[in-house]
């Protein structure tokens, strides 16, 4: 038994082993075919990134030393696919993110939009799923999930709190408004105040007790069990059923909120900007992808998804009675409702007033939004017409400088006296309330009054280098099955898929990521994938946007397992739901993710990108001999 667990403990270790022995004959049996030994390559390198036998980063370092090893690619060839403009995109954007969660901006983004929605139960779900929403386009969906559901919890903990204390109050309140009425039917007014409180007590306990056990006495043995079961169950962390209901709603909710806005923006997912790069690269002479063509595409995807899982949601936890749950009369709301948007409040309150370092954040934020919109909108002519050289900017240019500079700008608001009629102390003492409502308490420790809103520390704690390892591989993987023909070979193998539609094409690869993505990690299913169905739309004569855009989209629904997705395990390690529970919310949520994608890449997908023709891009790209 100790030899058997030691094996299984070793598990990884026999898979980094056994992996690449077992697949070894596939080289050594075809020495002179670049193909084969690409696709040993490949193969070792997928079954790593699936099995998670060695870290994600690490295995994508796997082609940067066998495919000059087998002669496939160049060292140097390699090493350049590792760093691609992509990630001067993905540096700049956790500059800025590192700026909003370090000034707590998105604290404050997340409170207001909840205070907005209020404390009914419906409601308060969907405020919550529009921040997550909001935040998860510009943040990673792990950092909004992380953020926003410390948040939720704090909410739920004051609902179940406030459940029995509203009970007991309304109770005491009915009860008292009984013994006035004794009192002024039987013309006694002889009870001074501390006797009338104490008799109301008296009366409250002894009622209660009489109503409790003349409750018990009439319920069946059967129904007794029952409830001493009941109670139990939840006496322990939730109140009532429904109290576990809308605990169970609000985290699932907060995970597929966080999903649902990565889909938004290029840098939402690091699929995304998997998908943005080795497209640009495969099709250097198309123009189609950049951020504007990819909002305009994918935000109305996100509004009917977000409304679609709040309604299924709703209905799946909460039941029907939208009335009810989702009410905005100020009439309508009960004790801990209004104790819940009280604790709201204070959780707002306790951020203090608006920092100048959050306003500097959110003017960057804002600004490289426009920026991005206008650099080529396709409409009209963008930012980058004004300059003579065309084609040297991209979305990345923007990002990283505006994310270079908060490293210059100073975080504390510098004092011009022509400006302002705040004395300097009472300036230093808002500073340092300002100061201390951040996270991070080292900038106003820190004695240099020009220390700047961020530091290379917090850069580093934010910035994924596994996720930027783990493109890097993605490219070398596409770059050797390009140059050593295995692609072309994958292609000619689906030749007999020719005979399908171009939808029914898309359909199944939506249909066939959304399966593996459940138990590989997203951006190894979308790097292995990509190749792929670029080739096999390359060989069916359809445009490749129309199976890789959906592919991509549909790969972050890994909604259904805990280990589908970090934002997963974030929500299922606070203990509100069951494995159960997610598979029966994700598996609705994943349907109208599929439905959604699928409507949209068939109509209005059609004139955004032209998909009703074979690109010419695609033939230059082949001729070339472009990635």
């Amino acid at each position: 038994m100790g030899m058997l667990r030691n094996i299984w403990r070793a598990r990884k270790l026999l898979l980094v082993i056994l992996i690449p022995l077992l697949l070894l004959p596939l080289p050594v049996l075809y020495p002179d075919s670049p193909e084969a030994q690409c696709a040993y390559v490949l193969i070792v390198t997928a079954v790593y990134w699936v099995s998670e036998a060695v870290p994600l980063g690490a295995a994508a370092m796997v082609p940067a030393f066998l495919f000059p090893l087998f002669g496939v690619l160049k060292a140097s060839e390699v090493a350049s696919e590792y760093f691609k403009d992509t990630t001067l995109l993905l540096i700049g954007v956790i500059c800025l993110a590192a700026s909003i969660e370090k000034w707590n901006l998105h604290k404050r983004i997340a409170l207001r939009m909840v205070m907005l929605a209020g404390a009914k139960p419906g409601m308060l779900v969907l405020g919550f799923m529009c921040c997550t929403v909001f935040l998860s386009m510009w943040l990673s969906n792990t950092s909004t999930t992380a953020m926003v559901m410390p948040i939720a919890e704090a909410v739920l903990q004051q609902l179940i709190n406030t459940s029995l204390e509203s009970d007991v109050e309304l109770t005491v309140i009915t009860d008292t408004d009984s013994i006035e009425d004794a009192y002024t039917s039987s013309g006694s007014h002889k009870y001074d105040e501390n006797e009338k409180k104490q008799l109301e007590l008296i009366y409250f306990k002894e009622n209660a007790a009489k109503k409790n056990q003349f409750d018990q006495n009439m319920l069946p043995e059967s129904e007794k069990q029952n409830q001493i079961a009941h109670s139990k169950e939840y006496s322990s962390k939730y109140k009532t059923k429904h109290d576990h209901m809308i605990c169970k709603c609000l985290s699932l909710s907060i995970t597929y909120a966080a999903t649902i806005g990565g889909l938004m923006t290029i840098t939402g997912t690091s699929t995304n900007l998997i998908f943005a790069e080795q497209f640009n690269n495969r099709y250097p002479d198309s123009r189609s992808i950049n951020f504007g063509t990819w909002f305009v595409f994918s935000f109305p995807i996100a509004i009917i998804m977000l409304v679609l899982t709040w309604i299924w949601m709703h209905w799946l936890f909460l039941g029907c009675n939208f009335k009810e749950t989702c009410s905005l009369s100020k009439k309508r709301k009960t004790k801990r409702e209004e104790m819940s948007e009280r604790r709201i409040q204070e959780e707002y309150e306790k951020l203090g007033p608006f920092s100048y370092p959050e306003m500097v954040t959110g003017i960057f934020f804002v600004l490289m939004t426009l920026l991005w919109f206008t650099r080529e909108p396709g409409f009209v002519p963008g930012w980058t017409s004004l300059f003579e050289r065309k084609g040297y900017r991209t979305d990345a240019t923007v990002s990283i400088f505006l994310g270079f500079l908060l490293f210059l700008i100073p975080a504390k608001k510098p004092s011009f006296p022509c400006f302002g009629k705040i004395s300097n102390d009472e300036e230093s003492v808002k500073d340092t309330k300002n100061l201390n409502n951040s996270k991070s308490l080292n900038i106003s420790k820190d004695p240099n009054p020009l220390a700047p809103l961020i530091n290379w520390k917090d850069f580093q704690k934010h910035m994924p280098w596994e996720i930027v390892i783990l493109v890097g591989g993605g490219y070398a993987l596409a770059a050797g099955c390009k140059v050593s023909g295995l692609s072309d070979w994958i292609g000619r193998q689906m030749e007999p898929m020719s005979n399908l539609p171009p939808w029914a094409v898309t359909l199944i690869a939506c249909l066939l990521v959304s399966v593996v993505t459940e138990f590989a990690s997203n951006p190894a299913t979308i790097t292995v994938f990509l190749p792929i169905l670029s080739t096999l739309s390359e060989t069916l004569q359809i445009n490749p946007l129309y199976t890789l855009i959906p592919a991509t989209m549909c790969v972050s629904f890994a909604v259904m397992l805990p280990v589908g997705n970090p934002p997963n395990a974030i929500v299922f390690s606070y203990g509100h739901c069951q494995i159960q529970d997610m598979v029966k919310a994700g598996f609705g949520v994943n349907v109208i993710g599929v439905v959604a994608v699928m409507l949209a890449i068939t109509t209005w997908g059609f004139p955004l990108f032209q998909l009703e023709q074979f690109p010419n891009w695609v033939s230059a790209s082949n001729i070339t001999g472009g990635l």
